[in-house]
């Protein structure tokens, strides 16, 4: 299996998320939503998991949600992510719908700040991993 030499950086022109990582680079949380039923659907797919609709409208949300859940890693799973211990990936429920959970960092707090369904605001931030070259905006939250 090949790996891209830029990982663990996300690809960002993989056609099912590149408008959310452009949107990203511009600031901006894009979510698509389906032009049949109106629901947010997050993850992107093909079809709406809602209604089976196949046609998407991708909206700049209000990048304010609440804390669903996170977890603190001490040990780096992989070792581009060693410089970044200790971290928080986190699940973010946009408060759009509730149901679409962003996958995200938690940033510019600690740990033991942190409380379930919390108030949280995105903010972008270069996404870089030591001996990768190259960078990409991603949406990372902070707490509000």
């Amino acid at each position: 299996m090949d790996v891209r030499p830029e990982f663990p950086l996300p690809d960002t022109s993989w056609e099912p998320t590149a408008e959310f990582w452009a949107g990203a680079a511009r600031q901006e949380l894009r979510i698509p939503r389906c032009d049949s039923c109106q629901r947010l659907c997050w993850y992107p797919r093909e079809r709406c998991r809602h209604c089976d609709g196949e046609q998407f409208t991708w909206e700049t949300m209000s990048g304010t949600g609440t804390l669903f859940s996170w977890v603190v890693v001490t040990h780096p799973f992989l070792p581009q992510f060693a410089a970044l211990v200790p971290f928080v990936p986190a699940l973010v429920a946009l408060d759009e719908d509730p149901a679409v959970r962003i996958p995200t960092r938690m940033v510019e707090c600690g740990a033991a700040e942190l409380a379930f369904e919390m108030p949280v605001r995105v903010a972008f931030r270069p996404l870089t991993f030591e001996g990768v070259t190259g960078q990409v905006t991603a949406p990372l939250f902070v707490p509000v």
